[in-house]
């Protein structure tokens, strides 16, 4: 009976370790994981000489390249440009219903959107193949979450081929003179977004 007791005495034991562990996990994982957010500007050297002789030359910034421009349509049918939203920052977000990792993202889009849509355009790109994703299939997604944010269907698959966005979910952050700054590939964490987001309103 005492060794019952003591093996039920560990198993309990064990689950709460592994409870504990999770919670902790779960906690921490948001100042732990690595971020997925790459820049995309580069640098090269600089051609001024140096005002010290043995100083070496900090590295001079060179532009950002240009975005990529591409069109889609919104829900009415009507083709929109990613160039005829410069002038204000834009973030592009491919994505598709039936993707899991996207869906779990949609949330921290809408919340920026609620607090940056005055500012910042949202191109939420849905992959509409025709075949294993419909503009039918997406917006009934949409609806049914109760997203707000302007969806766009690439049906002739033009912004996905030119951002080479062979997976989903991906995201690409545009200045508002229409430079791309920062990309995204996979599943964004809304810490992620908040600081793509900071690039681009800076």
């Amino acid at each position: 009976m005492k060794k019952n007791a003591k093996w039920i005495l560990l198993a309990l034991l064990l689950v709460l370790l592994i409870v504990g562990a999770s919670g902790l996990y779960n906690s921490l994982k948001d100042k732990v994981e690595p971020s997925n957010l790459v820049a995309e500007a580069t640098t090269v050297p600089s051609e001024e000489p140096a005002a010290d002789p043995n100083a070496t030359a900090a590295p001079a910034a060179t532009p950002r390249p240009a975005a990529p421009d591409f069109t889609v349509y919104d829900v009415e049918g009507n083709a929109v440009a990613l160039s005829s939203m410069v002038g204000k920052p834009v973030v592009v977000n491919f994505w598709a219903s039936w993707c899991g990792p996207c869906k779990s993202e949609m949330p921290y889009f809408q919340k920026a959107y609620e607090q940056y849509g005055e500012m910042v355009h949202f191109m939420i790109v849905n992959m509409t193949d025709g075949m294993q994703e419909t503009k039918e299939s997406a917006k009934a997604y949409v609806d049914k979450q109760g997203f707000t944010f302007p969806v766009y269907y690439d049906t002739d698959m033009d912004a996905a081929m030119t951002y080479g966005a062979s997976t989903i979910p991906a995201t690409f952050f545009v200045a508002a003179d229409g430079s791309l700054v920062a990309r995204v590939r996979g599943a964004i964490r809304l810490s992620t977004l908040e600081k793509g987001l900071s690039m681009i309103m800076e």
